[in-house]
C-alpha cells in the first residue's frame, strides 16, 4: 500500500488538463453514495441516491490540491445556475496527499473555493471506484431514473457537460423533481476574521504586504499589524480604479518595486498593478479569462494566463509562477510583453534546458544569485531555475507526482509534502511545507533540509513548539521570518535565531 491506495492504481491516476480523457458513454444503475467518511454542506448528513430520483445529477470527483480541479469550479458554479431546478451537483473529494484525506482540512477547501454544493470524503477511494473515475477531475452524469450515462475526466468540460444535462432534461422533461435541493453551507457556519485564507505574504523594514485572499483583497499594514491601506474586496471580480473601487479574486503572489505592488490575482487570471503612491489599481497583463497557451506569448493584456500564483521581480523582468500551465513565464515590464520562459507544460518533474523542462503546479518562487527557486507543489519538490535562458533546470528536492512525505535530510532521500511557498534569503531557501503543516529551511548547495518550525500536525500554537496549519506563503527579513498562514487565517513571525513563534495581531478591518 501506498498512503492507503495500492501503488498500481496511484500510477494509474492523473490531474487532467483541459481535454483530458475522452467521453464514455454508460448505461448502467449508479451505485450507491456509500462509503464516504464524512458529508459536507449537508450538516453532516450523508445524501441517499433515493433522495436525488427524479433530478440529474453531476458527480464530480476532485482533490483540493489539483489546480485542473481549481479550474473546474466556476464552470460547476455556471452549470448549477442554468439549471437551478434540475441539476444536483455532488462533489466526491477522493484524495491524492495524505493531508487531504482530513475532514477539516476538506472543509476548509470547500469554505476557501466558495463551494456550495453537498461534498463527500471519499478517503478510501470507495465511491472513485465504484464510479469508475480515472483520475482528477472525473465527471459522472446521473439521470433521474438513477442510472449512469455519462462519464469523462478532465478540465475544461463545461460545453460537453452542458450538452449532457440539456440532452437529459429534454429528454425527462416534466417527469424531473424541481423542487430545490438546498445545501446547508460550511461557510455560513464560520465566524469571518481580520484575514481570510491568507495566500502569499512580502514584507520589508516595516511593511508587510498580504494576500488577503479569501477577502479578495490586498492588505498593507505595519509589523505589528495596524492596517494602513485596504486594496479591494470583500466580493469577487475583476475591476481596476481606486483602493475602495478595484476588485480581485483570490489573490496570491506578489512582487515590490518602490511604489509598484503586482499581485497574480489568480482566479481573473491576470497581473494587476497597485500604484501605492496614487493608489489605484490597473490590469497589465491577462485577458480575464483562464487560457491554455504553453507556447507561445504576446502582448500582456492580449496574452490569456492560467492560474498565475506567485511572483518575483529581477529589474524590468517579472517571473511569474503559472501553475495551470505547469510552467514559469516572464514578463518585461518595460515593453509589456510576457510568455513562457521554463517549462515543456507537461506536468512531471524532468531537469534539462528551459524548454524541455518539467514542473507540476509551480505555486511560489523566489530568486537569489542568479537562480529561481520553486516551490514545485504536485511533485512536492524544490527547483532551481536558471535567470539565464541559455540555462538549466535542476531539482534540488523532489522524486514524482506520488512521492511525498515528511523526512529531512540530504536530497534525493528528503520528503516534503505539497510545498506551496518559498523565499531565498542570506544563502537559505525557507519552505512553506504547506500538507506537513511545517515550516523548513534548505541549502541550495549541500540540498540539506531540515524543520526550522511546527512538529506535523495542524494548530495555531505560538511558542518553542508551534504549529501551523496549511502554511503557504513567507518572507524573511532580518533576523525574522513572515508566514502567511493560510487555515490559521494568521500571519505568524518565527524568529530565525530562537525559532521561537508569534502571531501577529492584524487590525480587523
Amino acid at each position: 500500500m501506498k498512503n492507503g491506495v495500492t501503488i498500481a492504481f496511484v500510477a494509474a491516476l492523473a490531474c487532467g488538463g483541459s481535454g483530458a480523457s475522452g467521453s464514455e458513454p454508460v448505461q448502467q444503475k449508479a451505485p450507491e453514495l456509500d462509503g464516504g467518511v464524512a458529508w459536507f454542506n449537508t450538516d453532516g448528513k450523508p445524501v441517499k441516491m433515493a433522495e436525488l430520483r427524479g433530478k440529474v445529477v453531476l458527480l464530480d470527483f476532485w482533490t483540493f490540491c489539483c489546480i485542473n480541479c481549481m479550474h473546474v469550479f466556476p464552470d460547476l458554479k455556471r452549470l448549477e445556475r442554468k439549471y437551478a431546478k434540475e441539476l444536483v451537483v455532488i462533489g466526491v473529494h477522493s484524495a491524492k496527499f495524505k493531508n487531504e484525506k482530513d475532514s477539516d482540512n476538506i472543509r476548509n477547501a470547500i469554505i476557501r473555493h466558495g463551494i456550495e454544493h453537498a461534498v463527500v470524503n471519499d478517503a478510501d477511494f470507495k465511491l472513485f471506484t465504484a464510479f469508475g473515475a480515472k483520475g482528477w477531475p472525473h465527471f459522472v452524469l446521473v439521470d433521474p431514473n438513477g442510472f449512469m450515462v455519462h462519464s469523462k475526466g478532465g478540465e475544461g468540460q463545461y460545453e460537453v457537460l452542458d450538452k449532457w444535462i440539456s440532452e437529459v432534461v429534454a429528454k425527462f422533461g416534466d417527469k424531473i423533481d424541481r423542487k430545490p435541493f438546498a445545501p446547508s453551507l460550511e461557510r455560513a457556519k464560520m465566524k469571518d476574521a481580520a484575514i481570510l485564507y491568507p495566500g502569499k505574504i512580502l514584507a520589508t523594514a516595516d511593511r508587510l504586504y498580504i494576500s488577503d485572499t479569501g477577502h479578495n483583497r490586498v492588505l498593507v499594514t505595519e509589523h505589528g499589524g495596524k492596517v494602513l491601506e485596504v486594496v479591494g474586496g470583500p466580493d469577487e471580480g475583476l475591476k481596476d480604479g481606486d483602493f475602495t473601487s478595484a476588485r480581485f479574486y483570490m489573490p496570491q503572489g506578489l512582487a515590490l518595486r518602490g511604489e509598484e505592488l503586482y499581485v497574480a490575482d489568480t482566479e481573473n487570471h491576470s497581473i494587476r498593478l497597485i500604484d501605492l503612491k496614487e493608489k489605484t489599481v490597473k490590469s497589465i497583463a491577462g485577458t480575464g479569462q483562464q487560457t491554455w497557451n504553453v507556447k507561445m506569448g504576446g502582448d500582456g493584456l492580449q496574452t490569456g494566463l492560467n492560474s498565475p500564483w506567485d511572483l518575483a521581480l529581477d529589474g524590468d523582468r517579472l517571473y511569474i509562477a503559472m501553475a495551470g500551465d505547469h510552467q514559469i513565464w516572464v514578463m518585461d515590464l518595460k515593453r509589456g510583453g510576457l510568455g513562457p520562459f521554463s517549462g515543456s507544460g507537461r506536468e512531471d518533474i524532468l531537469d534539462g534546458v528551459h524548454a524541455a523542462a518539467d514542473f507540476a503546479q509551480p505555486s511560489g518562487i523566489s530568486i537569489q544569485n542568479g537562480k529561481i527557486y520553486v516551490a514545485d507543489s504536485e511533485v512536492s519538490g524544490i527547483r532551481e531555475v536558471d535567470l539565464d535562458p541559455a540555462g538549466k533546470v535542476r531539482t534540488l528536492v523532489g522524486k514524482g507526482l506520488f512521492e511525498f512525505g515528511d523526512k529531512d535530510g540530504v536530497g534525493d532521500t528528503v520528503r516534503l509534502q505539497h510545498c506551496i511557498g518559498v523565499h531565498a534569503a542570506g544563502g537559505k531557501i525557507y519552505v512553506a511545507d504547506s500538507y506537513n503543516h511545517k515550516i523548513k529551511v534548505a541549502d541550495p548547495v549541500t540540498r540539506l533540509v531540515k524543520t526550522l518550525a511546527g512538529d506535523g500536525k495542524h494548530g495555531p500554537d505560538d511558542g518553542a513548539k508551534a504549529r501551523f496549519y496549511e502554511p503557504s506563503g513567507l518572507w524573511a527579513v532580518g533576523d525574522r521570518l513572515f508566514v502567511a498562514d493560510q487555515n490559521n487565517h494568521a500571519i505568524r513571525v518565527v524568529d530565525l535565531k530562537t525559532a521561537q513563534v508569534t502571531t501577529v495581531p492584524i487590525e480587523k478591518r
